[in-house]
């Protein structure tokens, strides 16, 4: 079984890194684990929307690139589904179950996915309608997983 977190942009603060930091030594345990973080494209002051489609199209064949071609791709996106974290723990472990080695977990930029990193998506996933940090986002996503194999394993974790 194997876990990698695709996202744009490095963790600058030190507090998302310790957090992180802590939640891969966790998941460790059940899966190996990697984050491949990809550089941010930049952004003109001041612009357009093609801008921002250029931004997100570069940024998107940078995801692409890193997506085997037999991995299952989970993508964070607002239009996901939202899932609780006992549904989580079924999804991930159907998907293991059902042969894949991989899951690819994918965290775009400031933008967001570009449309053919949600086209290569089998899954859509969502925290919330809410907008969150891509850096917390990470945060998020990594104590999620690492509650997914408790709960798989019929562990216990804090509620």
């Amino acid at each position: 079984m194997n876990i990698k977190v695709i996202c744009i942009g490095k963790l600058k603060e030190k507090y998302w890194q310790d957090a992180c930091s802590e939640y891969l030594k966790r998941i460790g345990g059940y899966c190996k684990i990697d984050i491949v973080e990809l550089k941010e494209a930049k952004l003109p002051k001041n612009a357009s929307p093609a801008d921002e489609e250029n931004v997100m199209q570069k940024e998107g064949e940078a995801i692409l690139s890193k997506i085997g071609d037999n991995d299952y791709v989970i993508a964070l996106e607002v239009e996901g589904k939202q899932l609780d974290s006992v549904e989580l723990s079924k999804k991930i472990t159907s998907i293991f179950a059902g042969g894949r080695q991989t899951v690819d977990l994918v965290i775009g930029g400031s933008l967001g996915l570009s449309p053919t990193v949600k086209k290569r998506a089998d899954y859509g996933l969502s925290f919330s309608r809410m907008t969150f940090p891509h850096q917390m986002a990470r945060v998020i996503l990594l104590e999620q997983v690492y509650r997914a194999f408790k709960i798989a394993n019929n562990e216990t974790y804090h509620k």
